[in-house]
């Protein structure tokens, strides 16, 4: 079982930066950009909406599930994914984060790789067409570079942190096949992100770095959950940064989903879209606006 864990964990770090499918959207009128919700101060209430459906003059459709990331096959989650997709009967899918395949059942797809593997189930159970909801990751890390808040160590302590701390959680990897999971993504970030090949090369320069922030938890692979939680205090966590971080790069993200969401709805897709529920609300009104604005110039 650790074995078929390890090979699983290993095969997502492979895959973490090279398998991200790509897509150019229309820009939206500028004006919807305003209407993107921040996570700053954000609070969700009993009226939150984590589900929106979305038609255009132009034909297209949307139906844009917000979920709780999870790769239990009984969350009723599945079956309302399931429901909604026979219903809309899309003619593109999109799903949150890179693209890890499939596995040969539902069941084993769900387990493997969560909600945005089950949508490519779906997909290739019926011949659609699916989607990265991400930009790249250079895209990614160059747009949080922009702001100068943030240095290039800490961008890459980021990133590196949330996934130890992804694998562990969700993964259940220990520290042994955690080191040897975040030296492939070392690797992989010095090879393939432009500038970082001399930041943080390696595991020992990790331990360095994450030293100059935090004295607990002591080791690099024991950094909490808490402190990637975009709706976080990085004061009050204990993450200094990374909650920061990680509002600042959903919110960029937001931006993007938003952007190819609507390009695809307006030349007429009837689109069907799984993403982590909190990206939903903050993404609602700026969709309904560009939707209404490319429709009626």
């Amino acid at each position: 079982m650790k074995n078929q864990i390890f090979a699983m964990g290993s095969m997502v770090l492979a895959l973490f930066l090279a398998s991200f499918s790509q897509s150019k959207a229309q820009t939206p009128p500028t004006d919807c950009d305003t209407k993107l919700l921040s996570y700053k101060n954000w609070k969700e209430t009993p009226t939150t909406q984590w589900n929106l459906t979305l038609q255009s003059p132009s034909g297209g459709s949307l139906e844009y599930i917000g979920t709780t990331h999870t790769s239990d096959p009984t969350h009723a989650q599945f079956a309302q994914i399931k429901q909604a997709w026979n219903t809309l009967k899309p003619t593109l899918a999109f799903f949150e984060g890179p693209n890890r395949g499939v596995a040969a059942t539902e069941e084993e797809t769900i387990k493997q790789f969560g909600e945005s593997g089950y949508v490519r189930f779906l997909a290739q159970a019926d011949g659609i067409k699916t989607v990265t909801l991400e930009m790249s990751p250079q895209e990614e890390i160059d747009q949080l570079l922009k702001s100068s808040r943030f240095s290039k160590e800490q961008v890459k302590l980021f990133f590196v942190l949330r996934e130890a701390s992804r694998l562990r959680e969700r993964k259940v990897l220990n520290e042994d096949q955690l080191k040897t999971a975040i030296t492939q993504l070392l690797q992989k970030a010095n090879t393939m992100i432009k500038g970082f090949d001399g930041v943080i090369p390696d595991l020992a320069a990790l331990q360095v770095a994450y030293q100059k922030y935090w004295t607990a938890p002591v080791h690099w692979w024991e950094a909490p959950t808490a402190w990637f939680d975009p709706l976080g205090d990085s004061l009050k966590t204990g993450g200094n940064f990374t909650n920061d971080i990680n509002r600042q790069s959903s919110e960029n993200r937001n931006a993007h989903m938003y952007r190819i969401l609507s390009e695809a709805v307006l030349r007429g897709e009837r689109v069907l879209a799984v993403v982590g529920r909190n990206h939903v609300p903050m993404q609602a009104e700026a969709l309904k606006c560009a939707l209404t604005k490319k429709a009626n110039p």
